[in-house]
């Protein structure tokens, strides 16, 4: 299987050229790494980091939800990770940042591949039902304005002996015929800006992003099963997300656990 580098030279030109870029101040792209997101988040002191963009052709030590630890083969994902600085948010809203991501991932994948790509609560993207991406936000709390990194890791052309779990899908598995991973990195890009913009304008006042989110949500509507910290398991009806981002299960807010939909079609 052929599969490219993507061009370092094109993404830098395009974040320098295009104002709907200009949220990002640098775009560095390596080989191999263990994982983005610990890159950027020791860069976190650093004032000049805001807006950098941290690509990897191969990650050895990926994290995701829980310390998941996943391996992909070179040039098979994008593992992209951003690190920015809401400047004057309150605290609470910074849980939003993840499901930004994932908006932003939903919409790339969509506008680059036609496919009907989708959101399960917090912020896997589904296809069919299928993971193809999975989204992990850190914070790095030190003097001043809190440093979020939000990574994404979205398969490519992984292929079915490649995928890390059963349930899991790429994009060429799903049908997407041929993927550019260099125009698929900008439109990740180029759909994170727009909302993460929005949202600032906005003075971070959540309203108009959780819209965005809802209408992307496979759960909401669903009968859904949620494994808790803890071991509690909590079955019912995802109802919403609240200002939190957290979920509703028959007027309960889950913050974090495995949610699985019980209905079929997602």
């Amino acid at each position: 299987m052929q599969r490219p580098p993507l061009d370092a030279d094109l993404l830098r030109r395009s974040i320098a050229e295009h104002p709907d870029l200009s949220l990002f101040s640098h775009v560095d792209v390596v080989e191999s790494t263990g994982s983005t997101n610990a890159d950027l988040i020791a860069r976190a002191d650093d004032p000049g980091s805001d807006g950098r963009v941290l690509l990897a052709e191969c990650q050895v030590s990926g994290r995701g939800r829980h310390e998941r630890v996943f391996v992909s083969p070179s040039r098979a994902q994008i593992s992209l990770s951003i690190l920015v600085r809401p400047r004057g948010a309150d605290p609470a809203v910074l849980g939003w940042v993840p499901l930004l991501a994932g908006v932003a991932a939903v919409d790339a994948v969509r506008e680059t591949t036609g496919l009907r790509a989708n959101l399960k609560w917090p912020n896997d993207v589904l296809i069919d039902g299928r993971k193809v991406a999975g989204i992990l936000a850190e914070a790095a709390f030190g003097s001043g304005t809190p440093a979020i990194v939000v990574g994404t890791g979205l398969n490519v052309s992984l292929t079915e002996d490649e995928l890390p779990v059963p349930h899991a899908t790429s994009l060429v598995l799903a049908g997407a015929e041929e993927v550019d991973r260099t125009a698929l990195a900008l439109s990740m890009l180029r759909e994170f800006a727009r909302q993460y913009t929005a949202w600032r304008t906005a003075n971070w006042d959540i309203t108009g992003l959780a819209e965005e989110y809802r209408k992307r949500c496979a759960t909401l509507g669903t009968e859904v099963r949620a494994e808790l910290p803890g071991g509690e398991v909590l079955t019912g009806v995802a109802t919403d997300v609240d200002d939190h981002g957290r979920l509703l299960i028959g007027g309960r807010a889950v913050a974090a656990g495995d949610v699985t939909h019980l209905r079929a079609g997602y």
